[in-house]
């Protein structure tokens, strides 16, 4: 009786395993999104300012900004099998019934967008071959936030010779956006502040794109940040504008907070 009972005994066993399969220490679900049935957490990254590709059309994506968290799913041992589509059509119709919109799908996931009150997410579902894992990357945007004073950077200027700024302009463009006016007017505060000090404006970008692409679009940023400053007063004489491209990264380019931090204006003593 005793040696008919452990054959049971064992695929009880393997059922508890399956229904209790721990996720990967520190990690949980996304408040917006949870997971499927019969999967775990493999793995997970968070970033408190990162960046993602995020496709709207076949040959359309831009680069989207903001609170970066990647979660890794695979599949319990011994559950049933699904189909890519399957998991893609659970978020897509998850997404559809908060409010959020399918932007592009292809056979290897879907690529979603939320606006919430006043803020943007975008999810990208990531499902690999077979089903048997899958990936939710999220970015929920906002802009790097930067609390600098005119004080601030005249301390910076007095003892590095340099300031770096964080100024947010719409993609692949030279506007500035409107978060980052207090940064403008701190920098024309600066000027008004100590009439004698004249300093040169330059842009520096990543290493996205190309080298020629990425010089133009940094003197393209630089004169727009010059030409605010300008407006707020300060002498054309006091100022000047360089871009500098990728040329001087202060980051690695190989993470997406390397890039955030190479991506700036700095204001140089004269």
């Amino acid at each position: 009786m005793i040696q008919s009972l452990i054959p049971l005994i064992s695929i009880l066993l393997v059922g508890l395993s399956v229904a209790f399969a721990e996720d990967a220490p520190g990690c949980s679900d996304h408040p917006l999104l949870s997971r499927m049935k019969d999967f775990s957490i493999s793995e997970c990254e968070k970033q408190e300012f990162g960046e993602e590709e995020m496709y709207y059309g076949e040959d359309n994506s831009r680069m989207v900004e903001g609170k970066r968290t990647v979660i890794g799913y695979e599949m319990n041992e011994g559950s049933p099998a699904v189909s890519e589509l399957q998991v893609r059509r659970n978020y897509i119709n998850a997404m559809t019934k908060l409010g959020g919109k399918l932007m592009y799908e292809d056979k290897f996931g879907a690529f979603l967008k939320l606006d919430k009150a006043g803020n943007e997410i975008w999810v990208h579902v990531r499902v690999y071959d077979g089903a048997e894992s899958y990936a939710l990357h999220f970015i929920e945007v906002e802009a790097m936030k930067q609390e600098v004073t005119s004080s601030d950077m005249l301390k910076d200027l007095n003892d590095k010779g340099f300031v770096a700024l964080y100024i947010n302009f719409d993609i692949d463009k030279a506007t500035i956006k409107p978060e980052s006016q207090p940064v403008i007017d701190q920098i024309i505060a600066l000027l008004n502040e100590s009439a004698d000090l004249k300093v040169s404006i330059e842009g520096h970008t990543d290493n996205t794109g190309t080298a020629q692409r990425n010089k133009i679009l940094s003197e393209q940023r630089a004169q727009s940040v010059m030409n605010a400053v300008m407006k707020g007063g300060v002498g054309k004489e006091r100022l000047s504008s360089k871009g500098w491209g990728q040329e001087k990264p202060i980051a690695g380019n190989d993470t997406d907070e390397g890039k955030a931090k190479n991506r700036r204006v700095e204001i140089v003593k004269q």
